[in-house]
C-alpha cells in the first residue's frame, strides 16, 4: 500500500499519537503528574518527534496535559474548579443536546440509541471501567448525532475524552446505567420536557459523584462555597481573592 504524503500523512501520524496517549491517560495507564519525553513517544509510536509535538499541543488544548515549564510536560491534575467548570459546560450543552434530539429522534435513531443503551448494560456487568466508560461515551454521543447540530456537536468534541476519563470515576456505574435507560425511555416517548429535566438530573447527579470519589468530599457543600468563592472574587475586584487550595474548607 502506498504511504500517505504530505499534510495528509503528517495529520494521520499526529492523530494517532494523539488518540494512543489519550486513551493511555484515561485507562490510567498514564497518571497525573506523569512526564512526557518526546523521544520515548516517538520511539513508542514508531514515528518522528514533529507528530509528537503536534499530538501534544492537541492534548494540551483538550486539558489532558499541561506544561509545567518550556521543556517539561505532565499529565494534568484535574483540580476542583476543573470539574466544576467541566460539567457547567456540559449541563448546558447536553441538556440542550437531549432536547434536539427528543424533538427530531426517528425510529431508526431510536433503536440505534437503544442497542446502545443494552451494550452499556452488558458493558456495566463486566465491571471493567474502560468498557463501561467507553459504551456510556458512545450512548451520549449517539445523542447529539440525533440532535443534529453540528456546531453543538463541535463544541461538544474536546470535553469527550475528559469525559470519558471521567465516567471511569464512577463508583456505581449501575446507577448511571439506570439514568440512562430512563432518559432513553423519555427520548423514546418523545417527551422533550422530561428528557431535559432527566438529562439535567443526570448531569448534576454525575457531579457530585465525581468530585466525592476525585476528592473526597460531598458535593453540594463544596460546590456553595466555590460559589460563594467566587461571588466574593466579583465583589472584591480583581488582585484580591481568596485561597481556594482547599475546596473543602478546614
Amino acid at each position: 500500500m502506498a504511504a500517505r504524503a504530505g499534510s495528509g500523512e503528517a495529520g494521520w501520524l499526529r492523530d494517532q499519537v494523539c488518540e494512543g496517549v489519550r486513551d493511555r491517560i484515561i485507562s490510567g495507564q498514564l497518571k497525573p503528574g506523569d512526564r512526557l519525553l518526546e523521544r520515548e513517544v516517538a520511539e513508542e509510536f514508531g514515528v518522528s518527534r514533529i507528530p509528537v509535538r503536534e499530538a501534544i499541543r492537541v492534548l494540551l488544548s483538550e486539558g489532558f496535559l499541561e506544561a509545567v515549564s518550556a521543556r517539561k510536560i505532565v499529565v494534568k491534575q484535574l483540580s476542583f474548579q476543573d470539574v466544576l467548570d467541566l460539567f457547567d459546560l456540559r449541563e448546558a450543552l447536553e441538556v440542550l443536546a437531549v432536547r434536539r434530539a427528543t424533538e427530531r429522534a426517528q425510529q431508526p435513531q431510536i433503536a440505534a440509541l437503544g442497542r446502545l443503551l443494552t451494550s452499556a448494560e452488558k458493558a456495566t456487568r463486566t465491571g471493567k471501567p474502560a468498557r463501561i466508560s467507553r459504551a456510556n461515551t458512545d450512548f451520549h454521543h449517539h445523542i447529539v448525532e440525533i440532535a443534529g447540530n453540528t456546531l453543538l456537536a463541535g463544541t461538544l468534541q474536546p470535553l469527550e475524552g475528559r469525559m470519558r476519563w471521567l465516567f471511569q470515576q464512577v463508583d456505581d456505574p449501575h446507577a448511571v446505567w439506570e439514568e440512562h435507560q430512563a432518559l432513553y425511555e423519555a427520548i423514546r416517548a418523545g417527551d422533550v420536557d422530561l428528557a431535559a429535566d432527566r438529562a439535567l438530573h443526570h448531569v448534576r447527579h454525575y457531579r457530585e459523584v465525581a468530585i466525592r470519589v476525585l476528592f473526597a468530599i460531598q458535593a453540594p457543600a463544596a460546590i456553595e462555597q466555590a460559589f460563594q468563592a467566587s461571588a466574593a472574587i466579583e465583589q472584591r475586584g480583581p488582585g484580591q481573592s481568596p485561597d481556594l487550595s482547599s475546596p473543602a474548607g478546614d
